[in-house]
């Protein structure tokens, strides 16, 4: 038994301790300049769902999978390397033959700008008809992975669930196939206007959330009454909606969202707050004035910290903390994911702030 009354599965008897379900993309990264005016990228992968088992693997060393689906060519098999450089186990990946061009079926990309200062950052995705687009129910064997294999915690969100039509139906697929085999699940709503643009909106994704979250434990980025936008630091009205995101949804075990202030691209206030059944609301560590390299996977590299906690059974203020300090580093380095050490995020909780260490 873990913080919030989330009935974990013995690790023993499993064999992976998180598995995510998500695509993953090949980012491009201009570095301090523009996608306009690139000469040269560097490339990272990255993507919403991934980013958490990576960062659980590489800062927390926890057994970690994906499920997802990549075509089978030199651009598949970069992104391959890539997350196996990561760490994190590919026997869940499903390839896909090509037809030459990507007429039909390809990887997903993603070009973006870190911005700076008064400059924001930019996103430019290019990700239709993406091999994990086409997965179907039935496509995966849920119940062999979490029955026979063995799961501890699963974790997927909006942005896999907004892909297609399809692969909302996988997500619930999966979902309560977890909750059959008494794996511990968490959902991210990570609401992204461009997936939904002329699927229905805002609305639309508010309804589908609503409907998959019957088999989900850990609830991240709490608005499912109205999803939360990106301005403004307002801590007191990030607890209301966990607080009502709790109270309206009794099968959440526990609900947390990150609180960003955009003082400029470079410089955020960071936080975050949650609620278990057991603890009430708690609040993490409130930095101001966060010097920021790239904050894009930061808000994945909280809820790999606050996953890590719940496994661990440290207590819900534990995982908070454990989850803004793991943040906190991964805005301080390029890519998606983590290149932080449950050392350094140790030594930031303990210290408090970013003196030298020798």
């Amino acid at each position: 038994m873990s913080a919030g009354g989330l009935a974990l599965r013995p690790a023993t008897e499993c064999a992976f301790d998180v598995v995510a379900l998500g695509e993953v993309m090949l980012r491009f990264d201009p570095g301090e300049g523009r996608v306009r005016t690139a000469r040269r990228f560097d490339v990272h992968e990255g993507g919403g769902e991934y980013n958490v088992a990576r960062g659980l693997r590489r800062c927390f060393g926890r057994r970690t999978a994906v499920v997802t689906a990549l075509v089978d060519d030199e651009v598949g098999r970069l992104v391959e390397d890539l997350v196996l450089t990561g760490g994190v186990d590919t026997s869940l990946l499903r390839w896909v033959p090509g037809d030459g061009a990507g007429r039909t079926v390809r990887n997903g990309l993603n070009f973006v700008e870190r911005g700076f200062g008064v400059r924001r950052s930019v996103g430019v995705s290019d990700r239709g008809s993406t091999a994990v687009s086409r997965l179907r129910p039935g496509d995966v064997d849920w119940d062999d992975l979490f029955g026979r294999r063995g799961v501890r915690w699963f974790h997927t969100g909006g942005i896999f669930a907004a892909l297609s039509g399809t692969t909302s139906e996988v997500a619930a697929e999966a979902l309560a196939a977890a909750r059959r085999h008494g794996t511990v699940t968490s959902y991210d709503l990570n609401y992204r206007p461009s997936l939904w643009a002329g699927r229905g909106g805002a609305a639309a994704a508010q309804e589908l959330n609503r409907r998959l979250v019957a088999d989900v434990d850990v609830l991240l980025g709490a608005g499912l009454a109205g999803l939360p936008g990106e301005g403004g630091r307002d801590v007191a009205a990030a607890r209301e909606r966990v607080l009502r995101d709790a109270e309206q949804n009794p099968g959440l075990r526990v609900v947390a969202t990150t609180v960003r202030g955009v003082v400029s691209a470079s410089r955020n206030d960071l936080t975050a707050v949650a609620h278990s059944r057991g603890t009430g609301l708690v609040q993490g560590p409130d930095w101001r004035g966060l010097d920021v390299l790239d904050r894009i996977g930061s808000g994945d590299a909280f809820t790999a910290g606050l996953v890590h906690g719940l496994l661990d059974g440290g207590g819900l203020q534990r995982a908070v903390d454990l989850g803004v300090a793991h943040g906190a580093l991964v805005a301080t380095t390029p890519g998606d994911s983590s290149a932080a050490s449950l050392g350094d995020v140790e030594q930031l909780l303990a210290s408090g702030d970013a003196s030298v260490s020798r």
